[in-house]
């Protein structure tokens, strides 16, 4: 092969679409990755979880601060809400994780911990603590905090439906 070339290659794939399928069709199936709303005031913590659960399948919003993560929550649904406790202030965590609550669409919350040692005030701020050294385990919990928000969305949807029957 002459050095000065180069060779690209592409392979072309052929789907059968039967006649009357719409674009629009094939736009609406396909898969929507549940959405989570990372908020770490540290740089280096934030990109490194945002890359780990983007690799675990998840579409990752971040946040820097308390008041960037509230106006996020206020513009987009999410299903998971990880947030840093200490971040501009000790309570500011805590913050997130309220406003989070008061959202009519209740994503699933949690707090990053970075200290073996449990908040005094979780039962009233948080639904789990995750720790991001342990990554199998930060996907497992991840995975098992979303799934736990499908099925009490489920449980108030059939209530709902049962009580308008």
């Amino acid at each position: 092969m002459n050095p000065g070339l180069s060779w690209t290659f592409l392979s072309l794939f052929f789907l059968e679409i039967p006649v009357h399928f719409k674009v629009e069709d094939f736009v609406r199936t396909t898969v929507e990755f549940a959405r989570v709303l990372l908020v770490d005031d540290n740089p280096a913590s934030r990109l490194t979880l945002q890359t780990v659960l983007q690799a675990g399948g998840y579409a990752v919003d971040s946040a820097a601060s308390a008041a960037e993560a509230v106006g996020k929550l206020d513009e987009q649904e999410y299903e998971l809400v990880l947030s840093d406790l200490g971040m501009e202030s000790p309570e500011a965590g805590y913050r997130v994780l309220a406003h989070a609550r008061s959202m009519d669409y209740r994503p699933a919350i949690a707090l990053i911990t970075k200290e073996h040692e449990e908040p005094e005030s979780l039962n009233d701020a948080a639904s789990a603590l995750v720790e991001p050294e342990d990554v199998p385990g930060l996907l497992t919990q991840v995975a098992d905090l979303i799934s736990d928000r499908a099925r009490r969305r489920i449980r108030r949807q059939q209530r709902a439906a049962a009580v308008c029957s």
